[in-house]
């Protein structure tokens, strides 16, 4: 266990990522988004990892900056500000571009800088009772870092109205709007999570990382020829590969993969 993480190893091929800041709602500082890069740089160069699941412990998910933090940015001068929101924005890249499909976790309330986390994950499942908030035109400020990545994930419809208006918004709102995929009750969840990464860790490892990377990088493409191409080396790239090999002849052969 480290000082704002818990990094924990409870299935094989799983990773679990706590934010271990209970007293403080796991809000961030400067250290969490140091720590949050490096372990999810560390987890990209596993090779038998095949899912995370980024959660956090205690009342809440992520309550966006830490007070402290904010106190500290009221004296900074250009430069450091910029450095200091290059850092969130690099951290959130990071595990935007993790090979692996990133689920998140939320439970209590989700704000600011908490969105923009929700917001790299490749799947979320939130519990009943969450509520989200895009807070930062409250105090003066914009989602500016967080801002791709929350924009891709509810549409730019739904953050025209939550950005400028910094309401909150439930768990079925951000479910109807798309930001989250599954909503249960809070007693269900870890369930839910469960039956997500078991699903994950039953397909290809391989495909499932080429999957990941393939909607990244088709979405919001226009279908060119070029696309197109890019698209059938992609497929012609896999079906030669060890692992496509073996998936199309288990499937006929009827037998389970050798990945399980």
């Amino acid at each position: 266990m480290t000082t704002t993480l818990d990094v924990r190893r409870t299935r094989p091929h799983v990773a679990e990522v706590w934010l271990n800041r209970p007293d403080v709602r796991n809000a961030f500082n400067d250290g969490v988004v140091a720590e949050l890069a490096a372990t999810f740089l560390a987890l990209a160069e596993e090779p038998d990892l095949r899912a995370v699941v980024l959660a956090g412990h205690g009342k809440a998910f992520c309550a966006g900056a830490d007070l402290n933090w904010m106190r500290a940015m009221a004296d900074y001068d250009w430069a450091q500000n910029k450095a200091d929101a290059q850092a969130l924005a690099d951290m959130l890249w990071v595990i935007h571009r993790c090979p692996v499909p990133v689920i998140g976790r939320i439970h209590g309330d989700c704000y600011a800088g908490g969105v923009g986390l929700a917001a790299v994950c490749d799947v979320v499942v939130a519990a009943e009772g969450v509520n989200f908030c895009l807070s930062e035109a409250k105090l003066g400020l914009l989602p500016a870092t967080i801002g791709p990545y929350v924009i891709r994930a509810m549409g730019e419809r739904a953050a025209q109205r939550y950005f400028v208006t910094a309401e909150r918004f439930s768990a079925a709102e951000a479910h109807r709007i798309g930001f989250v995929h599954e909503v249960c009750p809070a007693g269900e969840i870890d369930a839910k999570v469960l039956g997500l990464v078991g699903a994950l860790v039953a397909n290809g490892p391989a495909a499932v990382k080429a999957c990941k990377l393939l909607v990244q990088d088709l979405a919001g493409q226009p279908i060119s020829a070029a696309l197109r191409e890019d698209t059938a080396r992609r497929i012609a790239d896999i079906r030669g590969s060890a692992e496509g090999r073996e998936g199309v002849s288990s499937f006929l052969q009827k037998r389970p993969p050798a990945w399980i």
